[in-house]
């Protein structure tokens, strides 16, 4: 069990699809105890037990984040050794992250090779559409997990083999909580939300918000259809990080697409990861 979120860990795996079928159909799923060291054999109080309880779950917690911090900062080192610019997408479910990529794929794939490391709980479905696409994927099944993690993305990139001085995007599990603790290796963090899903989710989910390199408002052809005051959202992103980026745009449509295209290009120039054009 994660200690961080409480979900499940009954072990994920990584597919690896057609384009790399050589590096195996899938790898085995990591697993690791997560061990109760609490007694409840011998006799606390009421409120002692609450306490220790309380203390042990905040150590296991610094101790798995401090984990991932070293394996994504390890994912760090492999990528910029191969000058591979990578970008983790999050958001809630459906506000259209694969929609997002498969059009930025089809605009960019002739002009810099992208790889795109997908996060589901279940299915292949959203790599399966990545390839169909024009680029090369893997599917990682995170089973009852709510997030991916260093160590998945580890895997998933010795299975994806993305090539040098490409561009490789994250589509994290659709989750706007345990995404934001945990870093995964990449450049910038890119959360997408959709205008259907309400103005006010920069103050729901004040974490992830503030860890973002820029947020896409998705879904801007709707807007004459739901109810979305589009300056209160920038307003609520403003307030909890001013560094951050806010480009609204149609994934659908392509409104807005080109200030996409314009932003990683300009992000790699600040990277000094080679450009796009």
């Amino acid at each position: 069990m994660c200690a961080t979120c409480g979900c499940g860990d009954d072990g994920s795996t990584v597919t690896a699809m057609s384009a790399r079928a050589k590096s195996g159909p899938t790898l085995p799923g990591h697993t690791h105890p997560h061990d109760h060291a609490h007694n409840h054999d011998h006799p606390h109080d009421h409120a002692h037990n609450h306490d220790h309880a309380h203390t042990e779950t905040i150590t296991l917690e610094q101790k798995v984040l401090a984990k991932n911090d070293q394996l994504a900062e390890e994912n760090r080192n492999w990528l910029a050794d191969r000058n591979i610019l990578t970008f983790n997408l999050t958001s809630s479910p459906g506000a259209g992250k694969t929609t997002l990529l498969e059009r930025t794929i089809r605009d960019l794939v002739s002009h810099r090779p992208v790889a795109v490391i997908e996060g589901d709980q279940e299915t292949l479905l959203d790599a399966q559409r990545i390839e169909s696409a024009g680029a090369r994927a893997v599917q990682v099944n995170t089973g009852a997990g709510c997030h991916l993690d260093a160590a998945m993305v580890r895997r998933a990139l010795d299975a994806l083999g993305p090539e040098n001085d490409s561009v490789l995007f994250i589509e994290n599990v659709g989750n706007l909580v345990c995404p934001a603790l945990f870093d995964l290796g990449e450049h910038s963090k890119v959360v997408v939300v959709s205008v259907t899903e309400g103005a006010d989710k920069p103050l729901k989910y004040p974490h992830m918000f503030a860890a973002a390199g820029l947020v896409i408002i998705n879904k801007i052809d709707l807007l004459p259809y739901v109810e979305f005051d589009l300056e209160t959202c920038c307003g609520y992103v403003r307030s909890l990080n001013r560094e951050a980026e806010i480009l609204p745009m149609s994934a659908t449509s392509g409104d807005g697409t080109a200030r996409w295209y314009e932003w990683i290009v300009d992000y790699a120039n600040r990277a000094n990861v080679t450009k796009t054009h």
